[in-house]
């Protein structure tokens, strides 16, 4: 996943500079009516996931440099296509966004025959952050290293449980792998976001989760779970000693969690590249990048034709883990 956001040309902020395009400097006559009424951000998990303190965060700034109220909509369910389905059919004027994990665009295409859109019915307007996911387990799970949570499973007449952001999640395509990989019985328990599967994780109903640090981290800092591996190519901030799942043996168990903002197809350009100046200008706020960092994100900035290259190169990446994992939901 980093090698796709270097080759997409993606630069985090505060790291290195942002990209902003030199057409974000054509005449403001070209957005004067936008926007004309409220904007909404529609965020495909429930409240109180990974994406609604950036999607609330963002909304404030674009209220105050936009003149208009911004509404954040939860539309939480069915691996995000019901909040993608909605901002799909919305007007294509700019006045509705989706904030959304990028499988939700490049991914649910693959892994569901009669979904009623395409990755082409979207009009990127830029990625926002990305991070790594944590392989955690209940704080009493008797394993403290992969193998251990590997050879549990096989000791289990059952086998292990498995909790998910949701089917085709990247928690449900990290835990598949782990299954294709070692052959193990584990078996997949999907939930509506992080925070259900979180709550279950900690009270043992489900063995084990890779979920996002922002979300897992501080379960884990408090001693209420065990961090086993960083699904990432390298050591996850906060967490140095945690090894990747390529350092405890399991190469190839690596996928970062990334989300951005699009608008409907057909949304014209000019507005486009405002929403991305805007956002661009949100991201780039001193005490919200902050707050990103040191939660474990990288805060991400890049121009429409970037985060498009992005999601096409991550839809390829993606179809070979789907094949190779089998994963196929209808």
């Amino acid at each position: 996943m980093n090698r796709l956001l270097e080759s997409a040309g993606i630069f985090a902020i505060g790291y290195a500079c942002v990209f902003i395009p030199s057409a974000l400097g054509q005449s403001a006559a070209n957005v004067q009516n936008f926007p004309s009424r409220p904007i909404t951000i529609v965020v495909p998990f429930p409240p109180g996931g990974l994406t609604d303190p950036i999607a609330r965060s963002v909304g404030k700034s674009l209220s105050e440099s936009l003149g208009q109220p911004v509404v954040v909509e939860n539309k939480a369910g069915a691996s995000g296509i019901v909040a993608a389905e909605f901002v799909k059919k919305s007007a294509a004027d700019g006045h509705v966004i989706l904030m959304a994990a990028t499988g939700h665009i490049a991914l649910n295409p693959l892994l569901f025959a009669k979904l009623s859109y395409g990755t082409g019915d979207f009009a990127p307007i830029t990625l926002g952050v990305a991070t790594p996911h944590l392989l955690v387990v209940p704080a009493n799970l008797p394993a403290n290293t992969v193998r251990e949570m590997i050879a549990l499973a096989g000791a289990r007449p059952k086998g292990l449980t498995y909790a998910s952001q949701g089917p085709g999640s990247a928690g449900h395509l990290l835990g598949a792998l782990l299954k294709s990989r070692t052959q193990s019985d584990l078996e997949h328990v999907p939930y509506k976001g992080s925070g259900p599967g979180l709550l279950d994780l900690v009270a043992g109903r489900v063995d084990f989760f890779f979920d996002a640090i922002v979300s897992a981290g501080p379960l884990a800092r408090d001693g209420r779970l065990k961090v086993l591996a960083v699904a990432s190519p390298v050591r996850a901030p906060g967490f140095p000693n945690v090894p990747t799942m390529d350092e405890a043996g399991y190469s190839g168990v690596e996928l970062d969690a990334t989300f951005g903002f699009v608008a409907p197809a057909g949304t014209p350009r000019p507005v486009i590249l405002k929403l991305n100046q805007e956002i661009l200008r949100a991201l780039r706020d001193p005490a919200l990048n902050r707050l990103m960092v040191d939660s474990g994100l990288r805060v991400i900035g890049n121009s429409p034709e970037e985060y498009l290259a992005f999601i096409y190169a991550q839809r390829d990446s993606l179809a070979k883990v789907v094949k190779e994992s089998a994963i196929r939901l209808d």
